[in-house]
């Protein structure tokens, strides 16, 4: 947030960019297809207590995704976009949109770039969430952008912990 002269906040879309980097103890073939393969990523995206109802998945260039959380109150939360690159299984660059507005608009798109680092039984992987744009009306979100991706990656942690023993 940046202040102007009146000590109202500017809304910049771009201060909420958010990078992590993780690493996991799986090859990253594994980790790959946790991110590709809808039915893998269902049990696992989003923050705790959300779940996945719908996800479709399509990871070529040009191929779009949409993924449906499901808040612990009922509240669904879709969020679809598309593919721009994918180098199998080392990158994955696409565009999420959410927060449909009642125009049929967006009011959030980020462009996301995942790379997934090849570490022998582990895997380096890198989210870099570029906010592309956004309303005022999805900053609360935005603010919790980098917490939830933190709480999917601990759930996507434990899913390859116990999955693991299907790859071997």
């Amino acid at each position: 947030m940046t202040e102007d002269t009146t000590g109202e906040h500017e809304f910049d879309p771009s201060e909420y960019d958010t990078t992590i980097t993780r690493t996991f103890d799986a090859p990253r073939e594994a980790v790959w297809a946790a991110w590709t393969d809808p039915n893998q990523v269902a049990e696992w995206w989003g923050p705790q207590g959300f779940t996945v109802p719908d996800c479709e998945v399509d990871a070529r260039p040009g191929g779009a995704f949409s993924i449906d959380m499901e808040a612990p109150d009922g509240t669904v939360y879709p969020d679809e976009g598309v593919f721009h690159e994918v180098v199998d299984p080392e990158r994955l660059v696409s565009t999420s949109r959410a927060f449909e507005d009642d125009d049929g608009g967006y009011q959030l798109e980020v462009r996301n770039t995942v790379t997934f680092e090849d570490d022998g039984d582990q895997t380096h992987l890198t989210l870099e969430a570029e906010v592309v744009s956004a309303t005022p009306a999805v900053e609360e979100s935005l603010g919790g952008m980098e917490m939830g991706w933190s709480q999917s990656f601990e759930k996507l942690e434990e899913y390859l912990d116990e999955s693991g023993d299907a790859r071997t």
